[in-house]
């Protein structure tokens, strides 16, 4: 049987053959060109910039122009050389760059914000792996000058607070130009960015000066926000900064028991939402989360680190939006935040990126019907009606 078909396709025309093998190639290239580029904007072009909840009650002054839009994403956790195998960090690092790169070309954000985990490995690289993660990065994640990029530190970065040391927090701070309690002021929007890792209240040196700046921050906003007949000698000498209610960023979510109140398609798997959340190490201590409000009496809080969705209200009022992970390694549904913003006001809508498990059925798919459009070539697949006319045959011989 192998060596008749053999035979066959000898016996065709070598013109034949090459018309063959070039719709194969163009077959290929096609699912190739398709998976590995074109689902990133099938997928990101059905994002739109969500409208400002004021609508039509914005103030003549919150015109489109003023509406600062941001993309928000966490956890992306970047391989690094210990934990990180070649293919791993190929297909995962590949998926994270098209998405990045499409949503900035597509969506034109004014500024993008990475919340924690930027690196899998940042909390023991040596200082040469540090130095080609932080390349892959800014590889990855090249933007134009139009466009702001502004990274939190999370747990991974620079350690869980018995692995933070100063020179880690330094070595991040100086690639990022992060602090923690620093101030971003964007289109009159203040945002407040939290190393929510030195939340551990043990007084260690870092977490003091972090503590420091934070407090030292509450008090410039708070009195900022004073209307001047409110006015006290203790503001007198203050930098005065735009009146609007702070935006917190940060890796860590504040305190909540668990995801069992989460919901949503990107939530927690429900095997896991019930398991209770460990203080300091899954969500900030009751304690660190109470200082945080009590300090800022933020509109918005946005936080990372467990790779999942969810959205909580604090207090009764401030709500908080846990960002799910942006990589295929962490998640099959990543996503990000798109979220237009204003001093007085913001509206978020969440982005799906393709789904690892779709790309891997179109690849199945594609490559079954490779095998038998082959195999029907080398007539080593019969086709049906030629199959039952020989049965026929043989049945009548017999």
């Amino acid at each position: 049987m192998l060596s008749s078909s053999s035979t066959a396709v000898k016996n065709l025309p070598l013109k034949t053959r090459l018309c063959f093998l070039l719709k194969l190639v163009c077959f290929v290239s096609s699912v190739l060109i398709f998976c590995e580029f074109l689902i990133y904007y099938v997928a990101i072009f059905q994002c739109q910039w969500p409208n400002v909840k004021g609508g039509a009650h914005m103030a003549e002054k919150e015109t489109s122009a003023s509406v600062l839009k941001a993309i928000i994403l966490a956890d992306t956790h970047l391989l690094g050389e210990i934990k990180g195998h070649w293919l791993d960090k190929l297909r995962r690092e590949w998926q994270m760059e098209r998405s990045f790169q499409t949503a900035l070309w597509l969506l034109q954000p004014d500024i993008v914000f990475i919340l924690g985990d930027v690196f899998d490995e940042g909390k023991w690289s040596s200082p040469q792996a540090w130095a080609d993660d932080v390349r892959r990065f800014q590889k990855m994640f090249r933007h134009s000058v139009f466009t702001e990029l502004v990274a939190i530190a999370g747990n991974h970065d620079i350690g869980f607070h018995y692995e933070m040391t100063t020179y880690k927090v330094n070595r991040f701070e100086k690639v990022f130009n992060f602090t923690s309690g620093k101030l971003i002021t964007r289109k009159g929007i203040n945002f407040v960015l939290v190393n929510s890792v030195a939340m551990e209240g043990d007084g260690c040196a870092v977490c003091r000066t972090s503590e420091a700046k934070l407090v030292a921050l509450s008090h410039k906003l708070n009195c900022s926000q004073q209307k001047p007949n409110h006015s006290n000698k203790r503001c007198s000498d203050v930098e005065k900064l735009p009146a609007s209610e702070p935006i917190l960023l940060q890796h860590y979510p504040l305190y909540r028991k668990s995801d069992a109140e989460c919901t949503g398609e990107d939530s927690a798997p429900p095997e896991e939402k019930n398991i209770p959340f460990k203080e300091k190490y899954d969500v900030l201590s009751q304690e660190a989360s109470q200082k945080l409000l009590w300090w800022f009496q933020p509109r918005l809080i946005l936080s990372g680190h467990t790779h999942s969705a969810c959205e909580v209200l604090h207090t009764g009022k401030i709500p908080e939006i846990s960002v799910p992970s942006f990589s295929w390694r962490n998640r099959n549904n990543p996503s990000f935040i798109m979220g237009s913003i204003t001093p007085t006001d913001f509206s978020l809508q969440k982005c799906f990126l393709p789904f690892e498990s779709r790309v891997f059925t179109i690849y199945c798919a594609a490559g079954a019907l490779l095998v038998i459009l082959v195999l029907a070539h080398v007539q080593l697949l019969t086709p049906p009606f030629y199959f039952a006319q020989r049965l026929i045959s043989k049945h009548k011989a017999v």
